[in-house]
């Protein structure tokens, strides 16, 4: 017994620190209406993307970031994965290349897009070495 209350509150632990992202573009404009939230999108490559990961454990997963972007974002990843083990469903492949092509026609990674909740562009940013803090100084920068 006390081992399943070890894990349960482990897992309980884990998700307290574990960022919400969307995969749906109409989700997260939805999502960004109905809460009065900005959408900020990632296009990144989770697997093989070094500045992706990096930004990704410096950033996307501190507790800073996640207590901040909760209140403030809608977060929506645009993943384009390379391994075949975290291959996308082909839906998922062709909305993540049309945003690509609306929102990052050259294809940098990582590469962060700022949108209002209507979906219009209000800043964009690529890789910053940088903590969480100064990171949310440059998004919140951005005009509306």
């Amino acid at each position: 017994m006390k081992f399943f209350i070890h894990v349960f509150v482990l897992l309980m632990c884990l998700s307290t620190f574990s960022q919400n992202w969307e995969v749906s573009y109409d989700n997260s404009i939805k999502r960004a209406k109905e809460e009065s939230k900005k959408l900020l999108v990632v296009f990144q490559g989770s697997d093989w993307c070094g500045p992706c990961i990096k930004l990704s454990k410096e950033i996307w997963s501190t507790e800073f970031f996640i207590d901040y972007s909760d209140k403030s974002y809608v977060m929506l990843q645009v993943d384009f994965p390379r391994r075949k083990k975290n291959s996308l469903s082909e839906s998922q492949k062709e909305q993540n290349a049309v945003l690509a092509e609306k929102f990052n026609p050259r294809g940098y990674f990582p590469f962060v897009v700022v949108l209002n909740s209507s979906g219009k562009l209000i800043g964009e940013i690529g890789y910053e070495n940088t903590t969480p803090q100064k990171f949310i100084e440059i998004i919140e920068s951005f005009e509306n």
